[in-house]
């Protein structure tokens, strides 16, 4: 608990009690893809009863200081990626889920880019069949 403190500290985030059983599930050395909903049910598992505007909030947080990777497939479906490396992602539309893909496949045919612009990265999101 003490290293999941100094943790949030390091990152000049407040340890605060929700914030604690969040990183420790979140931040436990397996990469992660959740929503705000399927993190509190995964919380709700282990006994921590979190209010959905404080896991949402807790998310967008952790993601502004950089522990996070937010992708948006919809208005209404935004994961949040633990591994904050560039890849790809492959999602399943059916199970609404995220499958990460190996960062070294190459895109091709990218469109030429606006006059005094380049690219920065590229970042695919494969959706699957339903």
């Amino acid at each position: 608990m003490n290293d999941i403190k100094q943790f949030l500290r390091s990152n000049a985030l407040r340890p605060t009690k929700q914030r604690i059983v969040i990183a420790g599930y979140l931040f436990d050395g397996t990469d992660k893809h959740v929503t705000a909903e399927s993190l509190s049910t995964e919380l709700a598992k282990r006994k921590h009863i979190i209010s959905l505007a404080t896991i949402y909030n807790t998310l967008h947080d952790f993601y502004e200081n950089g522990l996070l990777k937010k992708l948006t497939l919809s208005a209404d479906r935004v994961y949040f990626d633990t591994n904050t490396d560039d890849h790809h992602h492959f999602y399943s539309e059916k199970e609404q889920f995220l499958i990460d893909i190996n960062k070294n496949i190459k895109v091709n045919g990218l469109p030429k880019t606006p006059k005094n612009k380049k690219i920065n990265k590229v970042e695919v999101i494969v959706h699957l069949d339903k």
